[in-house]
């Protein structure tokens, strides 16, 4: 995973003509790449739409990201399109390294696969406001159609279906000169859904089958232009009898050197995943503008 990272970091670098013209928003106003492929943090999707795009233009990114915990690791390629600021479109693919839990499963389900891969497609609208000068901020409704490529995990341990639609509204705002004289952006999300570990081991359970409304929110400040640390806390469905699903958090910092360019960096912690404990690591994530 680290050359395709160092790859799109030299493409982004060394071909500067090809993104010559990637919008005229203000700096870091489309936010970077959630791992579900949508604008936001890491962790949470914002009320901002990706890339640089203005009211009149067209936009787009490219993401890899990769988290690595404790007893497993997620990888994550996406893109995505914004036209005029009003709708963004995006895809990725998700790949979970399963070999713990794995290990942890196969005396008792006789298991041999050693990945999850997932298709997320998503569509956000900007409903209404502006995250820089709207009194209320910038809200905008956004669904995440997911697909499981590979049904044998999620199916053993209790999942439903291999497919689902989360539902989500977001609400950001950036209060200028809030703390310490530096710019604060605060995000609110709402999201309905019945995915477990946010899809990748199915939709609904024993335990629960219908959707619930799960809160999201994260907060970030601008240490000046080009710099922004905060953290992140998304609430989860706790559907299947075989193991709880815990709520995930994060702390990252967040570097724009370049409107071609967003690196961000984070602590994550996913509490216990299908039986595997407190699990913590680390996320990277480099995405492209254009």
């Amino acid at each position: 995973m680290i050359r395709p990272l160092v790859v799109l970091t030299l493409a982004l670098w060394v071909a500067p003509s090809a993104f010559a013209d990637i919008g005229s928003r203000i700096w870091a106003t489309g936010g970077v790449t959630t791992i579900e492929g949508a604008a936001g943090g890491g962790l949470v999707p914002w009320a901002l739409l990706g890339s640089y795009a203005s009211d009149r233009e067209w936009g787009g990114t490219l993401t890899l990201s990769r988290a690595e915990v404790d007893d497993y690791s997620l990888s994550v390629t996406g893109a995505g399109l914004n036209w005029n600021n009003r709708i963004e479109v995006t895809v990725a693919r998700q790949t979970l390294d399963l070999d713990s839990l794995v290990f942890t499963l196969k005396n008792g389900f006789g298991l041999e696969q050693d990945e999850l891969n997932q298709d997320i497609f998503g569509a956000k609208v900007r409903l209404f406001g502006d995250v820089l000068y709207s009194p209320w901020g910038q809200w905008s409704a956004g669904i995440q159609h997911k697909r499981q490529r590979d049904f044998t995990v999620p199916s053993a341990i209790g999942a439903r279906d291999d497919s689902g639609t989360d539902v989500y509204f977001g609400g950001s705002k950036l209060f200028f000169a809030a703390v310490l004289n530096r710019n604060l952006l605060v995000n609110l999300t709402t999201r309905g859904t019945r995915a477990n570990q946010g899809g990748l081991l199915g939709f609904g359970g024993d335990r629960n089958n219908s959707y619930e409304w799960m809160l999201e929110g994260s907060v970030g400040l601008f240490l000046n232009r080009q710099w922004l640390v905060g953290g992140e806390y998304r609430q989860k469905p706790d559907n299947l009898g075989f193991a709880a699903e815990d709520d995930w958090w994060d702390v990252f910092v967040a570097w724009v050197p370049d409107r071609r360019l967003a690196v961000t960096a984070a602590l994550v912690n996913l509490g216990d995943v299908a039986t595997l404990e407190d699990q913590q690591g680390f996320y990277l994530s480099l995405q492209g503008s254009f």
